[in-house]
């Protein structure tokens, strides 16, 4: 059995991507890394070769503009990382998304143990979002709960819409397995000010020049962190990895959304209530894959 990562990334240091994190966590677990670098404005590539590993292999892409609509940029990067993979799993980790060595045997296990069934195209993983720290996580249904993170590599599965899960070449969704394991995601755990820059930047992937002027004319309005109804305390471990990243652990970002939090429960409305309350009933989630048993 051959596993391939698979990976892209675009100006990793100004966002605070952890990146770096995100392919050691692979290392252990694949046979080849694919990195699809894009044009950057900072020193990403530097970085990612700072890992001294011969598994990791770099491409380098420049970004199509003309694909500024509906995150579409994403998934055609990570369709680019993942047709650039020889093994017979894929295994797909975004900039911000790690994995905990305590799941790495139920990870191989699976993939071994599904490996000849041609029925299975891919495998699920539970998923924690870390919001406003690593020490604070969403638990609200409007936050996917699941995801696909492994495919098969039978050229029929792709990279879909903003590049959150994947379809069949016919559009139909993937029948998948369960793992048992989890993805760490990071992607909201940034400081404000980060997250601030990142969330504009990010939709200019989604909407035009005039939409992003309208909607960002007043940046001091700009509230990266509202849904913090269903926020929970993180009392798990990190994956090894992450201990070694001082910014992403920083206590003080803790101490920010705590605070935010605090302010919102004492003036948020009875009608804010119910919206949260409204959140925490588990019907109409979305799920991009079928579950086979």
């Amino acid at each position: 059995m051959k596993v391939s990562g698979a990976t892209f990334v675009r100006n990793a240091v100004i966002y605070q991507y952890p990146i770096i994190e995100s392919i050691k966590s692979l290392l252990p677990l694949c046979d080849e890394i694919i990195v699809n670098i894009g044009k950057s404005d900072d020193n990403t590539k530097e970085i990612i070769l700072s890992v001294r590993s011969e598994k990791i292999k770099i491409i380098e892409e420049e970004w199509d503009i003309a694909l500024r609509k509906n995150g579409l940029i994403l998934s055609q990067q990570s369709n680019i990382a993942i047709e650039n993979c020889t093994g017979n799993w894929i295994f797909y980790l975004q900039a911000d998304e790690v994995i905990h060595e305590n799941d790495y045997e139920k990870i191989y296990n699976a993939m071994k143990g599904y490996k000849d069934n041609l029925q299975v195209d891919g495998l699920v993983f539970d998923y924690i979002h870390f919001y406003g720290s690593a020490w604070t996580y969403q638990d609200a249904r409007n936050w996917y709960k699941q995801e696909v993170r492994i495919i098969r590599n039978n050229g029929q599965i792709r990279s879909y819409g903003d590049a959150q899960g994947f379809r069949l070449l016919d559009g139909k969704k993937p029948n998948a397995k369960l793992t048992g394991a989890k993805i760490y995601h990071y992607g909201w755990a940034r400081p404000f000010t980060i997250m601030k820059n990142k969330m504009i930047n990010f939709d200019k992937l989604w909407h035009d020049d005039n939409y992003i002027s309208q909607k960002y004319k007043d940046e001091t309005l700009v509230d990266c962190f509202r849904d913090l109804d269903n926020l929970k305390v993180f009392t798990e471990t990190h994956p090894n990895v992450v201990y070694e990243n001082k910014e992403l652990l920083n206590l003080g970002n803790l101490l920010f959304i705590i605070t935010k939090r605090e302010k919102y429960l004492k003036n948020r409305t009875i009608r804010e209530c119910l919206k949260g309350i409204s959140k925490r009933v588990p019907i109409g989630v979305y799920k991009g894959f079928k579950l086979i048993y």
